[in-house]
C-alpha cells in the first residue's frame, strides 16, 4: 500500500491566480471554513478562468466539460475573515480531458501564506453538448488553447 503524497505546495507549483472573498457563513460550528465551500473554491477556479481566457460563455459551447471526479487534500485550516489565494495548473490535458490542480492559500504569501492549505484536484471530461448521449468528445479548440498554458 503507499503512501498519499501529504508535501504542501507552494505557490511557485501554480500559473494563474484569482482571489476569493470569504463569508461569515464560509465557517461551520467548529470556526474553519467548511469543507463544502472548498469545493466551491475550486469549481470556481476553474470555471472563472475558463469564462475569462475564452471570452466567450463555456457552457454555450458544442461541446462542454463535465466534472468526471473533484477531491480534496487538506493542510491548515483557513476561514474568514481573510481572503483566499487560488492557484491553478493543468496536471495533465489529454483529447477530451484536463485534470486541473488548485491551491487554496491563506495568509501573508512570505510568511504563512507560502505553503498551501489545501489543494484540489478537478478532472474535467468534454462531452457532446449536441447529443443528449453526451458522448465523450475532443476538447474545443478554444478550451485547449486557454489551458495548454497552464501546463505546469
Amino acid at each position: 500500500m503507499s503512501t498519499p503524497d501529504r508535501t504542501r505546495p507552494d505557490r511557485s507549483s501554480y500559473l494563474a491566480w484569482r482571489t476569493a472573498t470569504t463569508r461569515w457563513s464560509d465557517d461551520d460550528v467548529y470556526g474553519h471554513l467548511n469543507n463544502a465551500r472548498y469545493f466551491d473554491l475550486i469549481d470556481t477556479a476553474v470555471n472563472a478562468h475558463l469564462h475569462e481566457a475564452t471570452g466567450t460563455d463555456i457552457r454555450r459551447l458544442p461541446a462542454i466539460g463535465l466534472v468526471a471526479e473533484v477531491s480534496c487534500r487538506y493542510f491548515a485550516e483557513m476561514g474568514y475573515p481573510r481572503p483566499i489565494d487560488l492557484g491553478l495548473a493543468v496536471e495533465r490535458l489529454g483529447t477530451s480531458s484536463v485534470v486541473y490542480r488548485i491551491g487554496l492559500f491563506q495568509g501573508d504569501p512570505d510568511g504563512a501564506g507560502a505553503l498551501a492549505s489545501a489543494e484540489g484536484r478537478f478532472v474535467h471530461v468534454y462531452v457532446d453538448a449536441t447529443d443528449p448521449a453526451r458522448p465523450s468528445t475532443p476538447i474545443p479548440a478554444v478550451i485547449r488553447a486557454a489551458v495548454e498554458p497552464l501546463l505546469g
